[in-house]
């Protein structure tokens, strides 16, 4: 626990954010957490956010008294100047620099500057992100060092002493499973499955074994795979 310290969340309604929305509350007295609207393909994702932070606070009543404010902020202008299948309705593929055309140019800095700008008038201190350079599709914006030099800009441009931190940085898709337990419980686990949403495509439909989605486009073949191994090696 950090005292009195504050922490803000990026908080997508995805696996990854829920799991570090439950680490956080997890360390710190207060959280509040933000999502962000920049017309995203599967937008569905910002739909699951309420269910989700009902659901955390329902598992834990430190966790409850803990959990703060809710933000939302528009950023059409991000989706505006990006032409990828996060963006548009296109078929997911490879470009020739090798990176999927499902990275957002930019994404991950904009969302920290703003959460940033945030966490400045909200009074907290300490920012949190899913971001990994375990399984994050080569997006150079997840890597710890864009968000080490994130935070010295960050730091040096607003006057403030915030820290990042990104608790999946160095652990796979199993292990976020792992976490997610470690925090929670079983119950967690099935909060995350039930409730979050990481498809690309924004597809609900039946539920597989490891939550929602298409089933074929990067992140459900990440999630799904993680799953596989989480409960292959489930003590």
């Amino acid at each position: 626990m950090h005292g009195n310290d504050g922490a803000l969340v990026l908080f997508s309604g995805g696996q990854d954010s829920t799991t570090c929305l439950a680490w956080a509350l997890d360390r710190f007295a207060r959280v509040e957490t933000l999502g962000f609207d920049y017309g995203q393909r599967h937008r569905v994702e910002l739909d699951c956010r309420d269910r989700l932070r009902t659901g955390l606070a329902g598992l834990n009543p430190a966790w409850a008294e803990r959990l703060g404010d809710d933000h939302t902020l528009s950023l059409d202008a991000l989706g505006q100047v990006s032409d990828t299948a996060l963006t548009r309705d296109t078929e997911i593929s490879f470009e020739s620099g090798g990176l999927p055309n499902t990275f957002v140019p930019g994404r991950n800095l904009v969302f920290l500057t703003f959460a940033a700008s945030l966490a400045y008038r909200r009074g907290l201190r300490h920012i949190v992100g899913g971001m990994c350079e375990t399984d994050f599709s080569g997006y150079p914006d997840c890597r710890d060092d864009t968000i080490k030099a994130l935070q010295v800009a960050l730091n040096l441009g607003m006057e403030r002493r915030f820290v990042l931190h990104t608790p999946l940085m160095w652990i796979d898709k199993a292990e976020t499973w792992r976490l997610a337990r470690s925090l929670g419980g079983e119950a967690l686990v099935d909060l995350i499955v039930e409730d979050s949403h990481t498809c690309y495509l924004g597809e609900r439909g039946a539920p597989h074994p490891w939550g929602h989605g298409c089933g074929a486009c990067p992140a459900c073949a990440l999630r799904a795979a993680g799953y596989a191994r989480f409960r292959a090696t489930a003590a």
